[in-house]
This record gives C-alpha cells, sequence and structure tokens, in this order.
C-alpha cells in the first residue's frame, strides 16, 4: 500500500479523485501493526491536496479486512491533514453508490494506478 500510494497519488492530475479499493479478492492479509497503519494513514492524508473533497472507499467483506479497514478509517479521520472522507463497506456496489458511481463510470474514472503505463 505504501508503494501504491506514493507512485500513484504522486502524479500529475490524480489529486481529487475518489478511490475504491476493493478487497474482496484478497485470500491472506498480515495485520499491520498500529504504528505501521498509522505511518500510511499520514502518509496519504499528506498527499491530499488542500481544496480536495474527494472520497475514499474500501470495500471489505471478511470481518478481518473489515476490521483493518475501519482502523486504517479512524486513524485517517484523526489526522488533521486529512481532506478525504474514508468510508469501508461490505459490496462494491455499496462503495459505488457511495461515490456516486455507476459500476461503469467508476472503472472509467479511475486514477492512473501504479502498474499503469503512459500511453506512447
Amino acid at each position: 500500500m505504501f508503494t501504491y500510494q506514493q507512485e500513484a497519488w504522486t502524479r500529475p492530475g490524480v489529486g481529487g479523485y475518489d478511490e475504491i479499493v476493493d478487497m474482496t479478492d484478497v485470500t491472506a492479509v498480515e495485520p499491520p501493526p498500529g504504528a505501521r497503519m498509522a505511518s500510511l494513514a499520514k502518509l496519504a492524508a499528506s498527499m491530499d491536496p488542500p481544496e480536495s473533497t474527494a472520497k475514499f472507499a474500501i470495500v471489505a467483506r471478511t470481518d478481518l479486512h473489515f476490521g483493518l479497514a475501519r482502523m486504517y478509517q479512524a486513524v485517517r479521520e484523526m489526522n488533521t491533514e486529512s481532506k478525504k472522507t474514508v468510508a469501508v463497506f461490505r459490496t462494491r456496489s455499496e462503495a459505488e453508490q457511495w461515490l456516486g458511481k455507476s459500476a461503469r463510470g467508476a472503472s472509467a474514472q479511475r486514477p492512473p494506478q501504479a502498474g499503469d503505463h503512459a500511453a506512447p
């Protein structure tokens, strides 16, 4: 997640986009220590544009993933630099509804991802 945060969100023009992270297909996760979770939330918050009103939706179906996502949400909300509104959902459709996008619109309007390559 640190690599994604640093690579994707430092690209010009990406700031201010709504974001969705879907953990539905994640089969294993090593719960991070609280300090590491706080570091990720602090890094993410420091990269929010000051005027941002963007939303960040996390889809987490399992109880473990949901709990970790809620912990991230709480730590992010406590950071005074944070401008994004974070919410955690059990289904992608609930997350997309909260973001105000259809499934088609959400994927068509997504910001560049860490593995994306610019067209020649």
